[in-house]
């Protein structure tokens, strides 16, 4: 039986390359749509710019992982179509079964919520209410998803997509309670 990924103190860190290595484990894609699945599939718990995926995917070609078919089209842009190589696949393999990567949180939001004393209440306020409203719009694509989606995910899609939904849900549950704290006693 094949060992499992488990968190580790010796682990290689998850890059757009194995995110893409992932995509085209499915099936061929070109560059546009891989950027499409980072801003809509990924987009809660990974982010890449097209000025990473080009560089990436010519990367990976280079590497042996993928190939790359030149799709003319008429009065467009020639297509890129890439694909996996065996190489590419076992390259996948080996991220997927490699320990996990240690998560890690980085949120401009809660540094400065942190040190929120030193802003004044209205524009704590003001602050806490901005991020309320964008998590609550970002809880709303993301329910939107899941009801668009969920009859073709995969059951592992569906427990990440409802970890990104009932993580914001609790944000959006503690900033309602927190601003209502602050409103209701100020700093």
């Amino acid at each position: 039986m094949e060992h499992l990924p488990i968190f580790s103190e010796v682990v290689r860190r998850v890059t757009s390359m194995d995110v893409i290595l992932g995509l085209l484990h499915q099936r061929p894609y070109t560059g546009y749509e891989i950027k499409h699945a980072f801003q809509h599939q990924f987009s809660y718990f990974f982010d890449a710019s097209f000025g990473t995926i080009y560089p990436t995917l010519g990367k990976m070609e280079k590497l042996g992982y993928i190939t790359k078919e030149s799709i003319p089209q008429d009065n467009r842009p020639v297509k890129h179509l890439y694909s996996l190589t065996d190489e590419g696949r076992k390259q996948f393999r080996e991220y997927l079964v490699s320990p996990l990567e240690p998560e890690s949180f980085r949120c401009d939001f809660l540094v400065r919520l942190t040190f929120g004393e030193h802003l004044g209440t209205d524009a704590l306020i003001r602050l806490v209410e901005e991020n309320l409203n964008g998590s609550r719009a970002y809880l709303a694509e993301l329910e939107g998803k899941w009801t668009k989606f969920c009859d073709r995910m995969s059951p592992s899609q569906e427990i990440a997509i409802r970890i990104g939904i009932e993580s914001n849900k609790a944000r959006v549950k503690v900033l309602e309670e927190g601003l209502a704290k602050l409103k209701g006693k100020g700093l």
